[in-house]
């Protein structure tokens, strides 16, 4: 028995020892699968945040290299990255030392001639162009621009897209920025997200992002192009193609939402310059101020009584400026709280006065005021403005706090003389404004209160009780509404409105063959305001057509003054899509403007936008119709602009179509770009009508034009809008293209 026994232990014991052994030798194996699936990747560590050195860790992180590590991962390579100290990525990959190097656009040739191989696309980075103060980005076939010298092969790729441009290559940042200041070049280029990072400095606050993204350009790994070098790329590739847009977003996200930037001595001695120097000045007046001991106690007195006086002595809450205080204070120290302001009063408080007496009145307040600041915390305020007037600011926290507010404190107040045996019930009104994470960052706290009250005022003068909440948007809107269409009349009046010309070219030819009317008002307290302001309030209040019925009267005596110096020219006025109605005779008018001052019906262009006939074609198809009846030539204004169709083109009767070319200047693929314009061309000549091209900016796009035969064109290349006099000169002038490149 015995014998069995120990036979049995012995089996157990050669079982386990097997199993340690062969767990041992997995884990041998595992860790050599490993090192052959560790990956070294060369990366820069100047491009914060795409590449960058932890000042902490001293570890190399950023964008690009997270968003590296997880295709690598989901490729099964375990990678490290080392910073590359080679002077560019084409030294670089000469290096054995390296597997991988980031980052490339496309494959290039290293220094010594060997090909590259690279993988599929991480990401789309977009680069962006920096120009000093506000200057005016220049044409850039003809710019001289600064970039750093790490970006060789990118600057390669900008030569390609513009020829033409001349680029400097800098081995800093500080550098480049010298050279921008002093001239040597127009601009600096970068991807943005680096950009997001370096404006940061407090010295380069006069550089300034241009809005519109040059190009974007592709963020690949890449390595010389070996059997090796491909199964790398290879694998690269699976893993990159596993990671979704959103996990890439969410890379980026988290690094360009961070405050990367660390201040240095310098950085704080420019940002702080002038705290320096009224240091500086205080240090003297505090000087000053110790021979003038006694009056510096006298006004420490002084403030002590103010803050005594900050305190409404009958309820013991903050009166009106210690409130206003206490709210600045409070929305300065908690930006992360949702607060709201109200403002409250009782109905008919001053019955309850005479008739009750004083003493009841003001018993009635302190209940009140006692039943709310019980349910505050410290990070809460009441104020009594005056009389039975009380502001709060009060925490937003859930849904069910306004309940549990009605229930513990006005519930209880309207009820105050219930429950002592009377049967009065009285009326609370309170306006509530919802301060915004704006109002945190621009404190006026008068302004809330008067929003407050705005909607207080509102429950009171609709009889109601309860609560209102103000929308400021709509007040806002409302004061601009007002002031823009009740200050119309005397504008007209005035002469505030001006019509405006900007020409239209023969490009061919080089003449200027006409011009577009448009309105520029200079408001008497308000100054120039944009017609993208005060067009949409005119029409949304009906007035549109008060205004352009005085523009197209200032044209046409343009047009007949002209007439009588023989020169003839002709105009195109816009008609708004608000001006046609079916009780008003548009074609008879414009007639009778043409009988009035003498004209041709053929001086008179009348613009109607795109989008009006998809609005409302029928009725204007008919108005357009008459109005070629009596010889006016009839345009499409924003061709293309919209959702154009086929369709339209059939069934609309108009003269010439006013193509918008913002196919040229938009994003997107520029190739189809062009193909769809040239075949707009082509077919706005096969039906016979005539075709002029607006928001024509540069050269090249005037050439392009050109080239598949538009001839006529509008837009800031040629000229921008300018008053009468300055169209009259401009006119007669011979057009030197050469120089508005």
């Amino acid at each position: 028995m015995k014998i069995m026994q120990n036979i049995k232990r012995y089996s157990i014991f050669l079982i386990c020892l097997f199993t340690l052994a062969f767990l041992e030798i997995t884990v041998s194996v595992n860790a050599g699968n490993n090192d052959a699936d560790s990956i070294v990747i060369g990366v820069p560590a100047d491009r914060c945040p795409v590449f960058y050195l932890d000042p902490e860790t001293k570890e190399t992180v950023g964008i690009g290299i997270d968003l590296m590590r997880a295709a690598a991962e989901e490729a099964g390579y375990s990678a490290s990255f080392k910073v590359i100290t080679e002077k560019t990525n084409k030294d670089a990959l000469d290096n054995p030392e390296y597997d991988m190097i980031m980052p490339f656009g496309s494959a290039i040739k290293s220094s010594s001639g060997k090909e590259s191989v690279v993988t599929d696309n991480l990401i789309q980075t977009p680069f962006t162009m920096v120009t000093k103060g506000d200057k005016k980005l220049p044409v850039l076939h003809e710019s001289h621009i600064g970039m750093l010298s790490s970006l060789a092969g990118g600057a390669e790729t900008v030569k390609q897209l513009y020829p033409g441009i001349e680029i400097t290559l800098y081995d800093t940042m500080p550098e480049c920025v010298k050279a921008l200041r002093s001239g040597e070049v127009d601009a600096l280029m970068h991807n943005s997200y680096v950009w997001s990072y370096v404006l940061q400095k407090p010295s380069y606050s006069d550089l300034k992002v241009q809005p519109a993204t040059m190009f974007s350009m592709d963020f690949r790994a890449g390595t010389l192009d070996t059997p090796e070098g491909r199964v790398v790329v290879d694998r690269l590739n699976e893993g990159i193609d596993k990671l979704t847009d959103t996990r890439k977003q969410a890379i980026v996200l988290d690094y360009t939402s961070r405050r990367l930037y660390q201040n240095d001595f310098w950085d704080y001695l420019f940002e702080y310059r002038y705290l320096l120097i009224l240091g500086t000045i205080f240090f003297i007046l505090f000087i000053i101020a110790i021979v003038h001991k006694q009056k510096a106690i006298y006004r420490q007195h002084e403030e002590k009584i103010r803050e005594l006086t900050e305190k409404d002595p009958l309820t013991g809450v903050l009166n009106l400026e210690g409130f206003k205080k206490r709210v600045e204070e409070l929305l300065v120290t908690h930006p992360e709280n949702q607060y709201l302001l109200s403002f409250s009063n009782i109905k008919n408080f001053k019955f309850i006065n005479e008739s009750m007496g004083r003493k009841t009145g003001d018993d009635l307040l302190r209940f009140w005021a006692e039943r709310a600041t019980a349910t505050f915390s410290d990070e809460e305020a009441m104020g009594r403005i005056n009389g039975d007037r009380f502001a709060v600011l009060r925490k937003f926290t859930d849904a069910e706090q306004m309940g549990r507010d009605e229930k513990e404190v006005f519930e209880p107040l309207r009820n105050y003389f219930i429950d002592r045996g009377k049967e009065i019930q009285l009326q609370i009104c309170t306006g509530v404004f919802a301060i915004t994470p704006e109002d945190h960052k621009n404190i006026d706290v008068d302004r809330m209160l008067d929003y407050a009250r705005m909607a207080e005022k509102k429950v009171r003068e609709t009889l109601k009780t309860g609560y209102e909440f103000y929308n400021p948007e709509q007040w806002e809107k409302g004061k601009q509404i007002v002031d823009i269409s009740g200050h119309l009349p005397a504008a007209l009046q005035e002469g505030e409105i001006q019509v405006w010309y900007q020409p239209q070219v023969d490009y061919t030819s080089g003449t200027i063959s006409g011009a577009e009317a448009l309105c520029r008002w200079k408001h008497a307290k308000r100054g120039w305001i944009s017609p993208g302001v005060f067009i949409p309030v005119l029409e949304e209040t009906g007035m549109i057509f008060d205004l352009d019925s005085y523009v197209w009267d200032k044209v046409c005596q343009d047009l007949h003054r002209w007439n009588q110096e023989g020169k003839r020219r002709s105009v195109s006025i816009n008609l708004s899509r608000s001006d046609i109605r079916e009780d008003r005779n548009i074609p008879g008018i414009f007639y009778e403007l043409t009988k009035k001052y003498d004209l041709d019906p053929e001086q008179l262009r009348i613009e109607i936008t795109e989008t009006a006939y998809v609005e409302s074609p029928a009725f204007l198809i008919k108005t357009t119709s008459e109005l070629r009846e009596y010889g006016f030539q009839v345009e499409m204004d924003d061709f293309g602009s919209g959702y154009s169709s086929l369709h339209m083109l059939k069934e609309v009767p108009v003269d010439r179509i006013k193509m918008d070319l913002h196919f040229l200047t938009g994003a997107g693929d520029m190739e189809k770009s062009r193909i769809i314009i040239t075949q707009v061309i082509k077919l706005v000549e096969l039906l016979g009508m005539k075709l002029i091209a607006e928001g024509v900016e540069t050269k090249a796009q005037a050439d392009f034009l050109k080239e598949r035969g538009c001839q006529e064109m509008q837009g800031y290349y040629f000229f921008k809008p300018m008053p009468v006099e300055d169209f009259e000169k401009a006119f007669d002038k011979e057009l030197d293209y050469d120089k508005r490149a």
